[in-house]
C-alpha cells in the first residue's frame, strides 16, 4: 500500500490549466508527445496530475537554459511535497543534480539551518569559491568562526557561484520544501539567488502553504496553484483506495474533505478502520487530520510511539545523533508506524509522510513525554545550538544554565548575520533567566536584532516586554529606539517621529548614551516628512543633549558625538548647517576611517549639503562594508545612489535602487521601497524611457503617505516632470515641478524642492509662465540668500537666466558656469551649456556657442540621455555643425545598468570571478553578459573593451 500512496494522492488534475511560457513551450515541438509522455510516466508515479507536472517540466527545461523559479503553493495536504518528489527524480533520472531543503518548525529559530540542509551533501564545492565568498559562507554554516558576521549579499553571491559551479557538469535543480519554515536568514539567501538566476542552468522550485508569507517570493515569480480536487477526481481518488468507502460514509468523507487528497485518504483509511470522532461536527481539515494521526499513534505499542515522539521532536540536522537513540530503518519497531501510513522508509532514513503528521504526534504527546524527548535529543547531540534549543524545550522552570547556552547560540548566530536566530534565542533565554534584570537586559539585545528581520510587530512586542520587566532607562529607550528605526522605513512617520523624540528627551533627562542616537534616527523622519515642526523639535533637544562632549555627558566619545552631530544638523537642515559644516567634513571622514558606519553617515551629510564630489568618494570607500551592513537598508540608504545618480553614474545609481527595492519589498518596508522606485524612476527619465519613469514613479506615491513622505512626493514629481520634459510635454512638466512648491511659494520639501528651480524656468519659458516662475524664484533665492551651496547657485542662475529678458540673460549664464565646482553635476552642467550655447545662437554668436554646444553633446551621449542628445544635435545643425554619429557611446547605453559595470571592471582586467564577487553575481553569469554585450559594442575580444571605454566620447564634430 505504501508505494501506491504518492501515486493516488494526486488525482484528479487533469483539468487544471498549465499556466502559459512562451519561451519554454518552444522546447517541446509536439504538446500532444508531451502530454503522453506524461500520461505514461504518471501511470507508475502520479496520476492525475498531467497539467501540473507538465508545468513543472517546462519550467526545469526553461531552467536549463536560463534559469527558473516556480512557486507551488497549496494547502496542506494538497501535495505539493509530491509533487516536488516527482520532479526531483525526474531531474536525477536524467542525469541532473537535485540539491534539496525541507523546512521545519523546529529549526526555524535556528539561523542558515536551511542553507547547511542544502549545501550539506556538496562541502567540496566551498572550496572553489573566491576566498571571500568562500570565508562568508564557511562562517554562517558555522564552520568557522568569523571575526565579524559577514554581509548578506556576500552570503548570497557565494551560493549564487556555488550553484553555478555546480551546474556545469550538468543543470541543477534546488528544491525548497515548506518554505514557510525555513529560517529567515537561509531564506533571504534564497531570495537574494532567486532574483539572479537568469542565465545560470539551474532551475529553483519552491513549495509553500497557501496562506503564508515568504518574504521575497510574493510577487515576480510564476507561481502554480494547487486547488482542491473537483467532485469527479475526488471520486477516483477514493475509488483507488485500498477499501473504498461506500453509501454515506463516502458522502461524509467528500463533504469534509472539501477537494484535499491527503484529507480524503485519511479520512477514508479512518472510516474503514472505525476511527472514532467522526460524529463531533465538521472541523477544519488539517484540524481532524491530526486528530487522525494523534489516534493512529495512541493505537501502536509504546516501543513505536517513544520512536514516533522522538522522530517528531528532533530536527532535521540532528539526524546522526536521533539516530543513536531509535531503531534502526528496519526494526520492527517501525513496522506498525509504517503499516499505519505515519512514517516511509527511504533507504537507511525514516521520515514522517507528512508534517502534519509529525506535528499530530508531538502535540498529542503529553508534556512529561515530549520533556523527556527533547532531553534525550540534548544528551545526544553534537551541535552546541541544538542541544541548548533542546535543553530550552524541555525547561520546566527558569535555568540560567540554559540561559547562558542561548545567550551563546544568539551570539553564534549573530557573527554569522542570523539576526532573526539571535533574536529568538536571546528572547528565550530572557524567559529562562532567573534575575529581572537579566530578562529586561536579553530582551533589549533581542529587539535590537529583531530590528534587521524587518517584522516591527515583533520587535514592538519585544520592546513592550522590556518595559514591564525594567525601569532603567538605558534599556527602555534602547528597546523604544530600536522600535523607532523601524517605523521610520515603514509608511507612518508621525508615530515613529513622535516615539523618538519622547525617546531622545527621556535618554536625555537620564543621561542615556542612546539619547543622541534616537535624535540621529529622528532626523531621518524629518528628512523623509519635511515637517518644519520636526526640526523645531530637534533643534530644541539638541541644544539639550550637545553640552560639551566631556565625561560623563551623554557622548562620551568625540568622534561618534562629532559624526551624529553633523548627521542631525545637515540631515535637519542642510541650508542653515552648511557653512559651517563643510569645512569640517575632511577631519570628520578621516576620523571615522575605521567605522563603517561612521563612513557612511558622514558620505550622507556630505550629499546632503551638496559637497557630491566627497560623497563618492566616502561612499566608494565604505562601498563592501555599506553593502554588507546587514539586510535592511539603513536610514537614508539611497542616498548612494542619489550620489551617484548626481555624477552621471547612472548605471550604478539604477543598481543600488534595485538592491533597495528587493530588499525593502520582501521585509515589506514601503518607504525603504518608495524610495528606490523614485530614484529608478529618475534615472530613466534622464535616459528618456518615459513609461518606465511614470511606472516607477506612481509606484513610489502609492507606497507611502504624501503627507507624511514630503521627500518622495516632491522627488517623484520631479521625475514625472523630467519624462514630460523628455517626451516634450511642456504643460505637464510645469504643472508636475509647480508642486514642489505651494500655492504661496514655499517649497514642499526644505532640500528636494530646489532641485528643479531651473527646469521649472526651462518650462515655464515654454509655456508662458514667466512671471509665475520668476517670483517663486526669486522668494526661493531669496530664503536661501547667505547658505547656497555651488549646486544650488548654478541652478539659480541657470533658472535666471532662462527667466530674463533677452537681453540681460547672459551674465546669469556666466555666473552659472563660473564655477569648476559644476562639474560634479554633469547632467545639470551639460543642461546649461546646452541653454547658453541655444541663446548665443538665436544672437549669431555662432562661433561661441559651438564649443557650448559640442560639450553639451558629449555629456549627453556619455550618459545616454536620449531626449536631450536629440535636441543638442539640432542646436548643432543649426549652428552649422554636423554632429558625426557616435555608435559605441550610443552602444554603451543601451546597455543595461549591470552589464555597463561588469564591461567597465573587465576593461580594468579583473576576472569573471572577481568581477561577480565585486557585484554579487556568478562567473557565469557575467561571462554571459560579456558574451552578449560584445557584438552590441563591435567587438570580439576582451581586450578591446579598454578602447571601447576611453573611445566612449562622441565622435569628432564637423563644421557642415
Amino acid at each position: 500500500m505504501r508505494g501506491r500512496e504518492p501515486e493516488i494522492m494526486v488525482v484528479g488534475r487533469e483539468a487544471e490549466i498549465a499556466v502559459a511560457d512562451p519561451v519554454a513551450e518552444t522546447a517541446v515541438a509536439d504538446p500532444v508527445a508531451e502530454t503522453a509522455m506524461v500520461g505514461r510516466e504518471t501511470e507508475t508515479a502520479m496520476v492525475g496530475r498531467e497539467a501540473e507536472i507538465a508545468e513543472i517540466l517546462r519550467g526545469i527545461a526553461a531552467g536549463r537554459s536560463r534559469g527558473q523559479v516556480l512557486i507551488v503553493t497549496g494547502d496542506p495536504g494538497a501535495g505539493k511535497s509530491e509533487l516536488l518528489g516527482f520532479a526531483a527524480g525526474r531531474v536525477r533520472r536524467e542525469g541532473g543534480r537535485v540539491l534539496r531543503v525541507t523546512g521545519s518548525e523546529s529549526e526555524a529559530h535556528l539561523g542558515f539551518a536551511g542553507l547547511h540542509q542544502l549545501l550539506h551533501p556538496v562541502p567540496g564545492g566551498l572550496d572553489g569559491l573566491p576566498p571571500r565568498q568562500r570565508a562568508a559562507l564557511r562562517a554562517v554554516l558555522g564552520l568557522d568562526e568569523p571575526a565579524e558576521a559577514p554581509g548578506g549579499m556576500l552570503v548570497g553571491a557565494a551560493v549564487l557561484t556555488l550553484l553555478s559551479d555546480l551546474s556545469e557538469a550538468a543543470p541543477l535543480l534546488v528544491v525548497a520544501d515548506d518554505a514557510q519554515w525555513i529560517d529567515r536568514a537561509s531564506l533571504d539567501v534564497l531570495s537574494f539567488v532567486a532574483r539572479r538566476l537568469a542565465g545560470e542552468p539551474v532551475t529553483l522550485l519552491v513549495g509553500v502553504r497557501a496562506a503564508a508569507a515568504l518574504p521575497g517570493f510574493d510577487r515576480g515569480y510564476r507561481r502554480l496553484e494547487l486547488v482542491p480536487l473537483g467532485g469527479a477526481a475526488a471520486d477516483r481518488l477514493l475509488d483507488r483506495q485500498p477499501a473504498p468507502p461506500t453509501g454515506r460514509a463516502r458522502q461524509r468523507i467528500l463533504q469534509e474533505a472539501a477537494g484535499n487528497p491527503l484529507a480524503l485518504i485519511e479520512l477514508s483509511r479512518a472510516a474503514a478502520t472505525r476511527h472514532p470522532g467522526g460524529g463531533q461536527g465538521p472541523l477544519p481539515v488539517t484540524d481532524r487530520l491530526e486528530r487522525i494521526f494523534a489516534g493512529q499513534a495512541r493505537l501502536l505499542p509504546e516501543a513505536t510511539r517513544r520512536s514516533l515522539l522522538l522522530l517528531a521532536a528532533a530536527d532535521a540536522a540532528d539526524g546522526p545523533a536521533a539516530s543513536r537513540g531509535l531503531p534502526e530503518a528496519g526494526d520492527r519497531a517501525w513496522a506498525p508506524a509504517e503499516r499505519a501510513g505515519l512514517v516511509r522508509q527511504d533507504g537507511p532514513r525514516i521520515s514522517f509522510r507528512h508534517p502534519l503528521i509529525r506535528s499530530a504526534v508531538y502535540h498529542a504527546a503529553s508534556f512529561g513525554e515530549r520533556r523527556q524527548a527533547h532531553l534525550a535529543l540534548a544528551e545526544l547531540s553534537e551541535e552546541p545550538d541544538r542541544r541548548a534549543w533542546h535543553l530550552a524545550a524541555a525547561a520546566t522552570r527558569p535555568d540560567e544554565d540554559v540561559a547562558a547556552a542561548l545567550r551563546e547560540t544568539a551570539g553564534r548566530a549573530r557573527r554569522r548575520g542570523g539576526h532573526a536566530a539571535a533574536a529568538a534565542a536571546l528572547e528565550r533565554a530572557a524567559e529562562l533567566s532567573p534575575r529581572r534584570a537579566d530578562q529586561a537586559r536579553l530582551l533589549t539585545e533581542a529587539a535590537a536584532e529583531a530590528v534587521f528581520t524587518g517584522q516591527l510587530g515583533w520587535v514592538e512586542r519585544l520592546a513592550a516586554e522590556v518595559g514591564r520587566h525594567s525601569d532603567d532607562p538605558a534599556l527602555t529607550s534602547r528597546a523604544a529606539l530600536a522600535t523607532g528605526q523601524l517605523m521610520t522605513l515603514r509608511r507612518r512617520h508621525a508615530p515613529a517621529f513622535a516615539l523618538l523624540t519622547r525617546v531622545a528627551g527621556e535618554a536625555a533627562a537620564a543621561r542615556s548614551p542612546h539619547a543622541l542616537d534616537a535624535l540621529a534616527a529622528a532626523a531621518v523622519v524629518r528628512y523623509y516628512s519635511g515637517e518644519e515642526s520636526h526640526r523645531q523639535q530637534i533643534d530644541n533637544l539638541l541644544s539639550t543633549l550637545l553640552a560639551p562632549l566631556v565625561p560623563g555627558s551623554v557622548v562620551a566619545d568625540p568622534v561618534a558625538g562629532g559624526v551624529l552631530r553633523a548627521w542631525v544638523a545637515a540631515v535637519c537642515d542642510p541650508h542653515g548647517a552648511g557653512a559651517a559644516l563643510v569645512p569640517a567634513l575632511p577631519a570628520l571622514i578621516a576620523a571615522a576611517r575605521d567605522d563603517a558606519g561612521g563612513l557612511t553617515a558622514l558620505a550622507v551629510v556630505a550629499w546632503v549639503l551638496d559637497q557630491t564630489a566627497l560623497a563618492a568618494r566616502t561612499f566608494d570607500e565604505a562601498h563592501d562594508r555599506w553593502r554588507a551592513r546587514g539586510p535592511l537598508p539603513d536610514g537614508l540608504a539611497s542616498a548612494v545612489g542619489w550620489t551617484y545618480l548626481e555624477q552621471g553614474r547612472w548605471a550604478e545609481a539604477r543598481s543600488v535602487a534595485a538592491e533597495i527595492s528587493a530588499v525593502g519589498s520582501a521585509a515589506g518596508l514601503e518607504h525603504a521601497e518608495a524610495c528606490a522606485h523614485v530614484l529608478d524612476a529618475t534615472v530613466l527619465a534622464l535616459l528618456g524611457e518615459t513609461a518606465g519613469a511614470r511606472r516607477g514613479a506612481e509606484r513610489a506615491l502609492t507606497l507611502v503617505d504624501p503627507l507624511e513622505s514630503r521627500s518622495i512626493a516632491a522627488s517623484a514629481r520631479r521625475a514625472l516632470g523630467l519624462a514630460a520634459v523628455a517626451e516634450g510635454d511642456y504643460d505637464a512638466a510645469y504643472a508636475h515641478f509647480r508642486s514642489a512648491y505651494t500655492a504661496a511659494g514655499d517649497p514642499v520639501h526644505y532640500h528636494v524642492s530646489a532641485t528643479v528651480l531651473a527646469d521649472l524656468a526651462a518650462a515655464a519659458v515654454r509655456r508662458g509662465r514667466h512671471e509665475e516662475a520668476a517670483d517663486l524664484l526669486e522668494r526661493s533665492a531669496r530664503r536661501l540668500a547667505g547658505s547656497r551651496s555651488a549646486r544650488i547657485a548654478a541652478l539659480l542662475g541657470r533658472g535666471r537666466a532662462l527667466l530674463a529678458e533677452p537681453d540681460r540673460a547672459e551674465p546669469y549664464f556666466q555666473a552659472a558656469l563660473a564655477d569648476e565646482a559644476g562639474e560634479q553635476w554633469p547632467f545639470e552642467r551639460a543642461q546649461t551649456r546646452l541653454d547658453y550655447g541655444e541663446w548665443l545662437r538665436r544672437r549669431r554668436r555662432i562661433a561661441e556657442a559651438r564649443p557650448l554646444l559640442i560639450a553639451a553633446l558629449e555629456t549627453f551621449r556619455r550618459l545616454g540621455a536620449r531626449p536631450w542628445i536629440g535636441r543638442a544635435e539640432a542646436e548643432l545643425r543649426a549652428a552649422g555643425i554636423e554632429a558625426a554619429a557616435g555608435p559605441v557611446p550610443g552602444a554603451l547605453t543601451e546597455l543595461s545598468p549591470q552589464q555597463q559595470q561588469i564591461v567597465r571592471l573587465a576593461a580594468r582586467g579583473l576576472t569573471n570571478r572577481e568581477i561577480g564577487e565585486r557585484l554579487y553575481l556568478s562567473p557565469r553569469t557575467v561571462g554571459s553578459h560579456l558574451y552578449r554585450v560584445f557584438p552590441k559594442l563591435g567587438i570580439t575580444a576582451r581586450s578591446q573593451l579598454r578602447d571601447v571605454l576611453e573611445g566612449a566620447r562622441p565622435g569628432a564634430v564637423v563644421p557642415g
